[in-house]
This record gives C-alpha cells, sequence and structure tokens, in this order.
C-alpha cells in the first residue's frame, strides 16, 4: 500500500500536466491575441503618458496655482499638495515618474482633475460610463438588425425598387459624417418639430425607479442613437450583402431551390444563418468604433456620458484627466479588437490553424 500511494501521486501529476500542455497547445492562438493586447496596451499607456510630458506649460505649477488661490495657502505648501493628488513627482527622472504612473494605473488610479474637486477618472467611469454603453449597444443592435435585413433582402433580390433604394441609402448615409446626421436630426426632430429633446439623458423631476423613468431614458436617447445607426446601417448591409453572394453559390442553396422550399425559407433558414457567421465576429470591433466616436456625438446632443466628459476635459485643458481618460478608452477599444479576434477563431478553425 505504501509503494502505490506515491505511483498514484506521480501518475496525478504526470495527468495534471498533461491536461495542462494539452490547454495550452489548443489556445495558443488565444495566448498569441492576449499577448499582443497587452503590448499595444502598453504602446497606449506610453503614449498617454508622454502626452503630458509634451503638453506646453507645467501642469503641476498650473494646479498648484489653482490651489493656493482657493485654499489661500503659500505657492510652495500648495505645489506639493499638487504633486501628492496628482501621483507625480516633476523632480524625479522621466523613469521613475512612469512607473509611478503605472503603479497608479495597477491599483486603479487612472487621474485626478486638476480643476474639479474629488473628480477622478474612477468616478466618471462609475458615474458616466454607463450612458454611454447604453446608446452605444442600442445604436450598434439596431443597426445590425436592419443592416442584415438589408443586405440580405439585396443580395436575394438584386433588381428593383427596393435595391436601388437601399443603395442610394448607403451612398448618402456613407457619405455624410456621423456629427453632421445629429446635427440634421436635431434640428428637424428636436428644435423645428420638437418630438425629442435635444439633450440630457432624462428629466431631472422624474423619480429614478420604474417604467416612466425607464420610457423617459429611451425617449431622451432616441436622436443620439439613430444618429450613431445611420451610418453604421451601411457597413451592415453591404458585409451582409457580401457575404449572402458568397452564400449564394454553394451547393445546399442550389439543392434547397430544386427541392422546392420557399423564397422565404431558403432566406431565413439558410441564406440568413450561414451569412451572419462572418459578421458575428465584427459587432465587437463595430462597438469599438462606437464607443470612439462618442466625445464628438455627446457632445453635440449634449448627452451626459463618458464621451462628454472626455470632450470636457480636452476643452479646459485638464491634462491628467485627458491622460486618464485616453489610456481608459483605449483598454476598451483593445478589448473589444480582442474579442472579436477570440470569436473568429471560434466560428473559423482555419484562424487557428494558419497561425500555428
Amino acid at each position: 500500500m505504501e509503494n502505490k500511494k506515491p505511483k498514484r501521486v506521480k501518475q496525478a501529476l504526470i495527468a495534471i500536466g498533461t491536461f495542462i500542455r494539452d490547454f495550452l497547445f489548443k489556445t495558443r492562438f488565444l495566448w498569441r491575441r492576449i499577448g499582443f493586447a497587452l503590448i499595444t496596451l502598453l504602446l497606449a499607456t506610453i503614449f498617454g503618458f508622454f502626452l503630458i510630458k509634451m503638453m506646453p506649460g507645467d501642469p503641476v505649477t498650473m494646479f498648484a496655482k489653482r490651489l493656493s488661490d482657493e485654499r489661500r495657502i503659500p505657492m510652495d505648501e500648495a505645489y506639493r499638495l499638487a504633486t501628492m493628488l496628482l501621483n507625480y513627482d516633476p523632480n524625479a527622472t522621466v523613469w521613475q515618474q512612469f512607473g509611478r504612473y503605472v503603479s497608479g494605473l495597477v491599483k486603479g488610479d487612472f487621474g485626478t482633475s486638476m480643476y474639479r474637486n474629488d473628480v477622478t477618472v474612477t468616478v466618471i467611469i462609475k458615474n458616466f460610463l454607463p450612458w454611454t454603453l447604453f446608446i452605444s449597444s442600442l445604436a450598434l443592435l439596431l443597426s445590425f438588425l436592419v443592416g442584415i435585413l438589408m443586405g440580405g433582402r439585396m443580395a436575394y433580390k438584386r433588381k428593383g425598387f427596393f435595391n436601388a433604394g437601399a443603395n442610394s441609402f448607403i451612398v448618402v448615409s456613407g457619405a455624410v459624417p456621423d456629427y453632421l446626421w445629429g446635427m440634421i436630426l436635431i434640428f428637424i426632430f428636436g428644435v423645428t418639430l420638437r418630438w425629442f429633446p435635444i439633450q440630457g439623458n432624462y428629466d431631472i423631476l422624474l423619480e429614478l425607479k420604474g417604467w416612466p423613468f425607464i420610457t423617459n431614458v429611451l425617449y431622451h436617447a432616441f436622436l443620439p442613437i439613430i444618429a450613431f445607426s445611420i451610418v453604421q446601417i451601411g457597413g451592415w448591409a453591404l458585409a451582409m450583402r457580401g457575404s449572402a453572394l458568397g452564400v449564394l453559390g454553394e451547393d445546399y442553396i442550389y439543392a434547397a431551390k430544386a427541392r422546392g422550399l420557399s423564397e422565404r425559407t431558403i432566406v431565413s433558414r439558410y441564406l440568413r444563418k450561414n451569412s451572419l457567421l462572418p459578421l458575428i465576429t465584427s459587432l465587437a470591433m463595430s462597438f469599438a468604433v462606437l464607443f470612439g466616436g462618442s466625445p464628438l456625438m455627446e457632445t453635440i446632443f449634449n448627452y451626459p456620458g463618458f464621451g462628454s466628459e472626455f470632450s470636457k476635459a480636452i476643452g479646459t485643458r485638464d491634462y491628467f484627466l485627458i491622460q486618464g481618460l485616453m489610456v481608459f478608452m483605449s483598454f476598451v477599444m483593445i478589448l473589444a479588437n480582442l474579442i472579436a479576434d477570440s470569436l473568429y477563431s471560434i466560428i473559423d478553425p482555419r484562424i487557428r490553424r494558419d497561425n500555428t
């Protein structure tokens, strides 16, 4: 019995080692992508750090002057307080400053506002990021659904009024930037017709619960969502059309037609389902595009989201807040691209084989 016990332990260790080795081998594509994502995030962090270094003037001195005026303390004391609050020591070497900056990021300290008391990047993320995610997610879902329906019909019905109208819509919507669509929607539906509000995310007099609050939030978000979606619909329609045209040449489509299946069955069961697979992986990347464009769009609609706070920080030259928000936006976009790559490798195993 004593001799069998070490053998069992040895066999268990061998089994665990084999499992870990096989797991790492099968997921090597994912680990490679994670490595590239971490390198990209590091480069974005370095860029955000040296952006402050290249700014004209000394942000710490500017912040110290503000503290000195507000608290009526000597400039030397205000300067020491500013270096503590901003987690920044101008007397240290560049690499010491960078190490201190990275250690703050690891601890969740993305930065502190120079001009607004007790406002940090973490506070902005907590209070304003959900609103940006809300309108971006709904705009992405709406544009995706409308785009795939339009693109599938364009591929199957290549002649007729619908195809001509869809092509015209794609050309016009793609030629006009999203922020101009936002201004057009505000002028028509907000100023002229007064059907929808042109600022805010909900009525401040409402109680923050229940269906009245939810419908009011959707009511205020309608115009930003439509403005985001208009430009995206054309891209989804063209992508769906190209994917569907490739599927139409497959043997199972001809077999379905030969069996006498209805046009509706062929489109819903065979064409649309198989054409969607390449498009699903683009959802994450499209979300990154919407998230990156949120500062301009939210500023136009005066919508209190993450992007509008970023625009305010740029307008007031709040350097340290800009730095932290840029790093966080880079993290979100890199994560979205990583998810897109991972989804594509899962859906199409050939990607994993091509990268071995």
